[in-house]
Order: C-alpha cells, then sequence, then structure tokens
C-alpha cells in the first residue's frame, strides 16, 4: 500500500469529518478512501476511526496518528514547496475566490494577463460575496473587501474600497436630495444585505459618526441589482467606488452628502499562513499589487470632481 497517500486520505477524512468529502477534495472515490484507512489500521494494528451512520469519532491512538499524520505530511509539503520555490517556477491548479461584482468588472482581465505571464498555472476562479474558509474548501487564495479582518490567514492590503452613497438624476428630480444623513430617513434607501450591519449606513460628521437606519423597496445581495435600480432611478444606493466610479464621471449616478464621509473598505488578498509560500500564491499577490495600484482608475471621478470638472464636458 501506498502509505504516504493512506495517511493523506485519514488527515483529509479528519480535517472534513467523513469519507466523501474528503475522497471529493482528493479526487478518488469514497470507496477508495475508506479502503485506504482500512488498510491503514489494518497496517498497524489499531482502529483510529468509530465510524457511525451520523459521524466519525478519533479513537484514543487515532488522536495521536492523527497529530503525528499532520507533522509528517506539513513537513513533506514544505519540502516540496521549498524546492518549488528555489526553481521559482509558478504552476499547477490555483483556486481562487473573489466578490462577484468585483471580480467581474476589474479581476477577470487581470486574471487573464496573469495567466498569459505564468502559462502553466491553471486557474479556478470562484466568484462569490459570501466569506469561503480557504483551508476547508481547498483555496489557495481570497479576495475580500471589508472593514476589517478577523481570521487568522495572512491578509494584503491591496487598495481602498472608497464608499459612496449617490443616485441617479432622476430620481433627485422627484425627490431632491438629502441635505443630511438624518435626512436619508424620509427617501428610498435600497440596501445591501451583507453588509456588516445591514439597514444601517454609517457617515462620519462634525460631532463624530452617525448611524442611520436606512429603508426603501429593494434589498439583495448583489451590488449589480442595486447598481441597476439606481440608475433606473428607483432610490439611493450606499456602493464601493469600483461599483459606480465610472457612473458617477459619466453622472449617471450624483453623489450625495460628500461633507459626510463613509468608512472605507479595503480590497486584501488572503491566504493560508505557511512557512513556504508556493510561487503560484506569490506570483499572483505580487502581481495584483503591481496591478492594483494608485491611481484607481475606478475613482477618476474624484479626480474630475477636485479639478471641477463637470461629467458631461
Amino acid at each position: 500500500m501506498d502509505v504516504l497517500q493512506a495517511m493523506r486520505v485519514f488527515a483529509k477524512v479528519v480535517e472534513l469529518d467523513g469519507f466523501s468529502r474528503a475522497a471529493q477534495r482528493l479526487g478518488i472515490s469514497a470507496t477508495a478512501a475508506s479502503r485506504l484507512v482500512a488498510d491503514l489500521e489494518a497496517r498497524l494494528g489499531v482502529r483510529l476511526l468509530h465510524r457511525t451512520t451520523r459521524r466519525l469519532y478519533l479513537t484514543d491512538s487515532g488522536r495521536s496518528y492523527y497529530e503525528r499524520c499532520t507533522h509528517i505530511l506539513n513537513d513533506l509539503d514544505e519540502a516540496e514547496l521549498s524546492i518549488t520555490s528555489a526553481a521559482g517556477r509558478p504552476q499547477g491548479l490555483l483556486r481562487v475566490s473573489a466578490p462577484v461584482s468585483f471580480g467581474i468588472k476589474h479581476l477577470t482581465p487581470l486574471f487573464l494577463d496573469y495567466m498569459e505571464r505564468y502559462p502553466e498555472v491553471k486557474l479556478e476562479l470562484s466568484l462569490t460575496d459570501s466569506q469561503v474558509d480557504l483551508v476547508e474548501e481547498g483555496y489557495d487564495l481570497a479576495l475580500r473587501i471589508t472593514h476589517e479582518l478577523k481570521t487568522m490567514l495572512v491578509a494584503r492590503p491591496l487598495a481602498p474600497a472608497r464608499l459612496v452613497v449617490c443616485a441617479a438624476p432622476a430620481y433627485l428630480k422627484r425627490h431632491g436630495a438629502p441635505r443630511t444623513p438624518e435626512e436619508l430617513r424620509h427617501h428610498e434607501c435600497l440596501r445591501y444585505t451583507y453588509d456588516a450591519v445591514p439597514g444601517i449606513w454609517e457617515f462620519t460628521g462634525p460631532t463624530g459618526r452617525i448611524r442611520i437606519s436606512v429603508a426603501g423597496p429593494l434589498a439583495t445581495n448583489n451590488g449589480d441589482t442595486l447598481r441597476a435600480a439606481a440608475l433606473a432611478g428607483r432610490g439611493i444606493i450606499m456602493e464601493p467606488t469600483f461599483q459606480v466610479g465610472e457612473d458617477l464621471r459619466l453622472g449617471r449616478l450624483v453623489r450625495l452628502l460628500p461633507e459626510y464621509p463613509l468608512c472605507s473598505l479595503t480590497l486584501y488578498a488572503v491566504y493560508p499562513s505557511r512557512r513556504y509560500l508556493s510561487p503560484k500564491v506569490r506570483t499572483l499577490v505580487d502581481f495584483l499589487v503591481e496591478r492594483i495600484a494608485e491611481p484607481l482608475p475606478w475613482d477618476a471621478w474624484m479626480r474630475n470632481e477636485a479639478r471641477g470638472v463637470c461629467p458631461n464636458d
């Protein structure tokens, strides 16, 4: 039997709490995974796992062996990564998770350029606005946009993600523009359900932070939907400038309450902590740092605004 393969299967079964999930992650059948663990138990002469119809439990021997296995496998992975890093050849499958709207609008062309530069890397890109578990779900890297990261993973800031409150000229013609954050309570506000506190917009005023509870006819977990509704004149949105910057530049949307700044977000590259970072992850992070840099293209409207340039000029 291949002892190392059996150890990898056993460790993955424990990590994912099941043969089916472990087998899927490793690209083998559940039957093969079960047989390898059974062969490992036979080789050792001890039972490593108690199996029930609902879940698995480590025996005392299994717990001790699992700890030894993880050390051995981690050392082996680090040895291989150190050699690959020394060779400096990014290659193999690179699994990346990224936000939907930002991924479509801004990351896709960058990833295409990255793959042209490093043709031996095969990219698997998953676009989702929910936070994935990198370790459990097997991702090499995630791009996250947030106020604050609460994670034990390595996080490298790439760029600010500035928030603005804005609406279409048609909406403002019908309802007028709010002059203070408090006046938003009387407007149709379209909300993003993945906000840290959905339905609460937070500004900075002369006397400190202002938290406003907003309401309106639409709440969604997708920024493109909010943008489309705002462009149709259906209400006011609070969105990152990477989503609405071009609309602000062209006058399709109008920035509101500029004297009341919003808390800024940050775009991070997040990856599992390892002693040796694989070349494919390292080169992608470096590539993103190189390409996502100030002045940000989606904030061109801010430079025009500072120069007093009218959108229709």
